[in-house]
């Protein structure tokens, strides 16, 4: 192919082109052009500057592509004014240098349709479907409002939470509703001060919000502003629901207090354990002695009566002892379904002749109905002993005692209340009534075991025992014991406990 047919063929090129295609010179004077450019024929502009001929302008256009090839002295692409991503195509200018040597000879300029639209909405469509998934996605809630307090994003854990739905939420709640009271403008000054992360900012910050229902919710909000030339317009809040995370925090506490109390009452025990071996063998020997000299000798009536006094004593001590063995005994003991009900009739019966019961009144209010519980009836007698002779003790014996049981709602579990009509616990005092040798009676009349050891058995039994007490107007103990399973109703059983 000879030069004149190749030059022949790129001028043919050039016409079929059908977009403006020109060679400017470096001054912006138009050298040549490919076809008529809006009506104008091409005799009428060549030699003229571009910028005059096509635009009437006095000086070349902001965004000339030629001037910024001519600047950078490489090829330019800039786009059309006052075009915008909501016309079909992207209209572009293009311009590239023909070079002679170093210099430059002259550009050509083209315009034409950048095919994007179509892929800049596809793109913005599948942002806009990422961005509402992941908000949507997120395990807390996340809600987003204007200024005016307009919701415009509300998620599913939002709807969850606060319990509406999001539509309703969109269309006719106000953020500043979430929240109880005047909260929503304390969140709003704190998110406009410069203390919770920086201005227009807020992390970790704790408050209430209310549900649709009244419900008080603790959250945990991480939000901010969002802003737009510098002005305010929406705010968006990730909100976590802290209920659950109180509830583990609240159990997890109760627990180690539970794990030192054990811990505590476990090095007490051994050590208790110690002291009364050693203990019961002397005690032994001066009860013997005592008793010997009483029987062997004729004394006159104020020996007589010393060596009754040693007995006495050396009897409590006994009885000190024996409490301590108990208090720390881990031996296998028969656990049987009993009658919660029959144990403490028995042992009322055992105790309401007593001297110290005279002055009491006893009112009984027990569930007939009232499922058995696996127990030890030993340890269940000693456990009722314990806490109703407290409370005649406490009433320094006058008053009235009230015993009743009765079966939780869940059908799970037997309650026992026992109460009486003492000056009370003071509040300072009623968290550490069940600590091992803890006692508020005076010297001689309390070892300070008592509590401890019911609450000891209570425990073993897979119970629970609390109290609460009004300085004045007395004291109450809560008992709770599982039931026995059906099918080991009436069975023996040698569990450890």
């Amino acid at each position: 192919m000879d030069k004149d047919t190749e030059k022949d063929y790129l001028l043919k090129a050039i016409a079929a082109f059908k977009r403006k295609f020109m060679v400017i010179s470096p001054e912006y004077k138009i050298l040549a052009s490919s076809s008529r450019l809006d009506g104008t024929i091409d005799s009428e502009i060549i030699g003229r500057h571009c910028y005059k001929a096509l635009y009437g302008r006095s000086l070349p256009c902001n965004n000339c592509s030629v001037k910024e090839a001519k600047d950078k002295r490489r090829p330019a692409l800039t786009p059309k004014q006052g075009n915008s991503l909501d016309l079909d195509e992207m209209p572009c200018y293009f311009a590239y240098p023909i070079f002679s040597g170093d210099d430059i000879e002259a550009f050509v300029s083209m315009d034409f349709d950048l095919p994007t639209r179509g892929g800049l909405e596809e793109k913005l469509h599948r942002s806009n479907a990422f961005l509402r998934n992941l908000i949507f996605s997120s395990v807390d809630c996340v809600i987003a409002a204007d200024k005016k307090g307009k919701i415009l994003i509300f998620n599913d854990p939002a709807s969850q939470v606060f319990g509406y739905a999001e539509d309703e939420a969109l269309n006719s709640l106000n953020v500043r509703n979430i929240y109880p009271g005047n909260q929503a403008f304390e969140v709003m000054r704190n998110l406009r001060s410069k203390e919770y992360g920086g201005k227009g900012k807020l992390k970790l910050y704790q408050t209430d919000v209310i549900t649709k229902n009244g419900e008080i919710i603790p959250i945990k909000l991480n939000a901010s502003i969002i802003y737009e030339n510098g002005q305010e317009i929406a705010t968006i809040g990730f909100f976590r629901d802290m209920r659950e995370e109180f509830r583990i925090k609240n159990k997890l506490e109760n627990t180690q207090i539970q794990l030192l109390q054990a811990e505590k009452m476990s090095s007490l025990g051994k050590l208790a354990a110690g002291v009364a071996h050693q203990l019961n063998n002397p005690l032994g020997g001066i009860t013997l002695f005592a008793k010997l000299i009483q029987e062997e000798y004729d004394l006159e009536e104020g020996a007589q009566e010393d060596l009754r006094r040693i007995l006495k004593d050396a009897q409590r001590c006994r009885d000190t002892v024996k409490e301590l063995l108990e208090f720390t005994r881990q031996t296998r003991h028969l656990m049987r379904p009993h009658d919660v009900n029959q144990t403490i009739s028995r042992t009322l019966y055992l105790l309401e002749r007593q001297t110290l019961f005279q002055n009491i009144e006893i009112e009984t209010d027990l569930d007939a109905s009232l499922p058995l519980v696996q127990s030890d009836i030993q340890q269940l007698n000693h456990l009722f002993m314990n806490i109703i002779l407290n409370a005649a003790q406490a009433m320094e014996e006058k008053g009235r005692l009230m015993v009743k049981s009765e079966l939780m709602p869940n059908g799970e579990r037997v309650f026992i209340e026992i109460s009486d009509t003492g000056p009370g616990i003071p509040e300072d005092i009623l968290p550490h009534i069940f600590e091992p040798f803890f006692t508020t009676k005076e010297e001689g009349k309390g070892t300070g075991l008592g509590l401890s050891l019911a609450y000891s058995i209570v425990r073993n039994h897979g119970g629970n025992i609390t109290a609460k007490s009004t300085p004045g107007q007395g004291t109450t103990f809560i008992i709770e014991f599982p039931v026995a399973d059906k099918e080991n109703q009436g069975e023996e059983s040698g569990d450890k406990i």
